[in-house]
């Protein structure tokens, strides 16, 4: 019993220290203001920097599309997720298995930077995109929020695959052999067997996604031209704003969202047996 508390009290002052500490540092940071005459840091405490981020209509707006980002990644990283898992767990042979999830798990390997670059240069007028688009009368969607939404998906991506994918290696496939036998069509058992046994995996797949999205800004910065997130606020006023208390206000918005998610995903129950 000693062994293991000495064993667990290294990770758990780290846990308590780098991040509760540093959320309740952040809440009390949102509550300073900074002298407009100085621009220093005035440690007298209110409310205005979170009245403000709930308020003005600029920061509801980069609210409500950061969030509506987050779910449509999140959707179409679950769409796409779902028939790259079932192949890997349950067509593919076995010997490929290990090859498959480790072409899954590659593009992890490379730097996040390169691959938003990468992206950055396919959606540009005259890239990739553009010239396999051209024939169909189609044209690059640019530096904009549809660019934003596509790299995100593909960045993610791996994060939803693999709990899906091990979410169906505990699916038998003799269940699904048994559906079939039953005269249950393709549909039927993919709504009626597949995703209720998938919900867990898949539920903690989009916790990933969502999450990540949530908080990013470089993948905005880079290809999404002048779209905005909640996350390009808090940098700018960290930065060229050099608002600390207001970059703290608003960085409480993605910490909420996520909390409250965690909360109805655990009260739905979802995640007991994951």
């Amino acid at each position: 019993m000693l062994r293991l508390a000495g064993l667990l009290t290294a990770p758990a002052a780290w846990l308590i220290v780098v991040y509760i500490v540093a959320l309740a540092m952040l809440l009390v940071t949102a509550l300073w203001t900074v002298d407009t005459f100085t621009g220093a840091i005035t440690q007298s405490w209110n409310l205005d920097n979170i009245t403000t981020v709930l308020t003005e209509k600029v920061y509801q707006t980069i609210a409500i599309r950061t969030v509506a980002v987050a779910v449509a990644v999140t959707v179409i990283d679950v769409v796409l997720a779902l028939p790259i898992a079932f192949f890997i767990a349950k067509i593919a042979p076995r010997r490929w298995h290990k090859i498959l999830v480790a072409a899954v798990l590659m593009p992890l390997w490379a730097s996040y930077l390169v691959k938003v670059y990468a992206w950055r240069n396919i959606m540009s007028d005259g890239g990739f995109f553009d010239w396999l688009a051209k024939p169909f009368g189609l044209s690059s969607p640019g530096y904009s929020l549809t660019a934003v939404i596509i790299t995100l998906a593909y960045l993610w991506l791996p994060y939803m695959i693999l709990p899906v994918h091990a979410g169906f290696e505990q699916i038998p496939s003799s269940l699904l052999e048994a559906s079939g036998d039953l005269g249950a069509k393709p549909w039927t058992t993919i709504r009626l067997v597949i995703l209720p046994l998938l919900k867990p995996a898949i539920i903690a797949g989009t916790i990933f996604t969502f999450s990540l999205s949530l908080g990013d800004y470089i993948t905005a910065q880079i290809v999404g031209g002048t779209t905005q997130m909640l996350g390009n606020v808090v940098y700018a006023n960290i930065g060229a704003a050099n608002n600390l208390p207001l970059a703290a206000a608003v960085s409480l918005i993605p910490i909420v969202i996520i909390a409250a998610y965690l909360l109805l995903v655990r009260r739905t129950g979802a995640l007991k047996h994951t």
